[in-house]
């Protein structure tokens, strides 16, 4: 089992993945960390939860667009 520690907002986590996935949960975490980053430069520090779940529905909100543009694409 691979590990992986990622910085994210205020916190460090240390994560668990499976071999040779730990350059992918890098990735991931970079890209989550960024948008943290933006959010924290837009609205501050409003707390750990808080400013992670915004990040999350931000994240959520830009999957849900991109598959009602590949349902559309289909068409």
């Amino acid at each position: 089992m691979g590990h992986v520690t990622v910085k994210l907002n205020t916190r460090t986590y240390r994560l668990h993945c499976p071999d040779e996935q730990e350059e992918r949960l890098k990735l991931v975490a970079d890209f989550l960390g960024e948008k943290i980053a933006n959010l924290v430069k837009e609205v501050g520090q409003v707390g750990e939860d808080r400013i992670l779940a915004m990040a999350a529905l931000m994240i959520a909100d830009e999957l849900f667009d991109t598959r009602e543009k590949l349902k559309k694409s289909d068409r």
